[in-house]
């Protein structure tokens, strides 16, 4: 049976009673909307998603104009409101206004009513990053040991053997005690370990070949010249700070703000998952919980898969499994769900589609496709995905009782905030009144591998008169690093060193005792 087919007036009929008692909630839920049966909504149906079940990830998807942005909105602005920490990313910045009240237009009005809703004006604590403190935020950074050799070697696009010999230069940097910090300590290691004194350094475990030591040098070369350095360094973003919640108990929405490097598509996911595989290395096992302890939203998921290497595709697919026993709860918003492997789609365990277009022969093959991931249902999906309006969606979710809900098209809320970006002032302001600006805005360059390696114990020391340099131009990295006298002490001082290797997690992450 159709939706058309539906009673349009009275008491729900059976297929609609049947969706009504699989959404029936006895904790608390988000609130999404109200059911649409027989060509009308029924504010009588609420449509929800148990907090106890966002720990087993989710999917937001549907095509461009289809109101994707807005429900992560009113699922943000709910979690927030019932003391769960949320983390958003902005591409667009579209956004930020999730801070301010929303304003009580006629649309929203009618919206509201349609669908039984109390509207009110609302806003909610929010804290504005951004990366590599470019744009309006917080700074957020990674060091270089932290980020790890996987997620680096996805950013600047090596291929399976030079990943492999990242993944050993990163291996001697860490039992070795050099810092890699930023982008010229992993230059100098390299450049070391690839000249006459330190090539012996990794014969035992494989060597490193001139020429793969050559693209990636000149792979980090390129991603420096493109502006790439103020995203590597210290002070490293604290993922803790994404866990914290407000004076009043509102959880505390974290919108990463990326209208600045959107350009930028492949560094910004990649940092989406090291934020998310750091939050796995730092958090303590706590099993099923009655609400999430952070929900991530992993906005234009489909960036982060595109060309991944098979490795990389399995440590998504591990960290999604395993990040749900430390109270995280993982909602990847994209277009289409084909845009997500089928090992990661199958975690997904709620789901909220919009509407899909079908304008060519492939659109049509992916709409029979997506049809055939939902449950069983009284409606033609085919028909519906194709006819759902802005603010409207299928939505089949994990009830209380972990079992798959009916699907249910469900005509959204609104939004209690501002459904608009606010002025760059206004973010300006209130990233100057943080309690976290102090800790981060400042970067800072302390003494790791670069200096380290660029050191010359030999040098004269400072007490005799030194007679000043003929003039010269400035040294390459390599001459500076090969000219040093601690390049030639560390070829010298193999198996003498006391190092430590640090340990490492999912992609290869690690975190230095802060």
């Amino acid at each position: 049976m159709s939706a058309g087919e539906a009673a349009a007036a009275g008491d729900p009929p059976p297929a609609a009673a049947a969706i009504a008692a699989g959404y029936a909630c006895t904790g608390q839920a988000l609130d999404l909307g109200a059911l649409l049966w027989g060509g009308r909504c029924r504010p009588d149906v609420p449509v929800r998603i148990p907090l106890a079940v966002l720990n087993r990830h989710g999917l937001v998807a549907g095509a461009t104009g289809t109101g994707k942005t807005k429900t992560l909105q009113l699922m943000a602005e709910q979690l927030s409101a019932q003391g769960v920490p949320v983390f958003l990313t902005d591409v667009k910045g579209d956004l930020s206004g999730i801070a301010r009240p929303g304003q009580g237009t006629e649309r929203v009005a009618g919206r509201a009513a349609e669908v039984g809703q109390e509207w009110t004006a609302t806003g909610f604590p929010a804290e504005f990053l951004a990366l590599g403190g470019l744009g309006h935020g917080i700074p957020v950074r990674a060091t270089i040991t932290s980020f790890g050799p996987v997620l680096l070697s996805k950013v600047l696009q090596l291929n399976q053997t030079q990943e492999q010999s990242l993944g050993l230069i990163f291996h001697y940097a860490d039992t070795k005690g050099l810092e890699l910090f930023d982008l010229k300590d992993l230059r100098a290691v390299v450049a070391f370990l690839t000249s006459d004194e330190g090539r012996a350094e990794l014969k035992d475990i494989g060597g490193l070949s001139t020429a793969t030591a050559g693209v990636i040098l000149r792979s980090l070369t390129a991603f420096e010249a493109q502006g790439m350095a103020d995203f590597f360094g210290e002070p490293e973003f604290d993922t803790a700070d994404l866990l914290r919640t407000a004076p009043d108990g509102r959880g505390v929405v974290s919108v990463l703000e990326l209208p600045a490097v959107q350009e930028k598509p492949l560094l910004f996911s990649t940092f989406l998952m090291w934020l998310l595989a750091d939050l796995f290395h730092d958090l303590p096992e706590i099993g099923d919980v009655d609400r999430p302890k952070l929900v991530f939203f992993f906005d234009e998921a489909h960036l982060l898969f595109e060309d991944a290497s098979r490795a990389f595709l399995d440590s998504i697919t591990r960290t999604v499994r395993l990040i749900r026993s430390k109270g995280v709860g993982v909602f990847f918003v994209t277009q289409s769900p084909k845009d997500v492997p089928s090992d990661v789609l199958a975690q997904l365990g709620n789901r909220v589609q919009h509407a899909l277009r079908a304008f060519t022969p492939e659109d049509q093959k992916a709409l029979r496709a997506t049809v055939q991931t939902f449950p069983k249902s009284s409606y033609d999906l085919e028909e519906l995905l194709t006819g759902l309006g802005t603010g409207e969606a299928v939505v089949t979710v994990l009830g209380e009782n972990g079992a798959p809900t009916p699907v249910a098209a469900t005509r959204l809320r609104a939004p209690e905030s501002l459904m608009a970006p606010v002025g760059a002032a206004e973010l300006d302001e209130a990233v100057r009144a943080s309690a976290l600006h102090g800790r981060y805005a400042q970067a800072v360059d302390r003494e790791s591998a670069y200096e380290k390696l660029r050191r010359d114990p030999a040098a004269t020391p400072a007490s005799a008169p030194r007679a000043e340099p003929a003039p010269r131009a400035e040294p390459s990295l390599v001459e500076q690093v090969v000219g040093s006298g601690m390049f030639r002490s560390l070829a010298r001082s193999v198996g003498t060193q006391l190092g430590r290797e640090i340990t490492r997690s999912l992609f290869g992450t690690a975190r230095r005792r802060r």
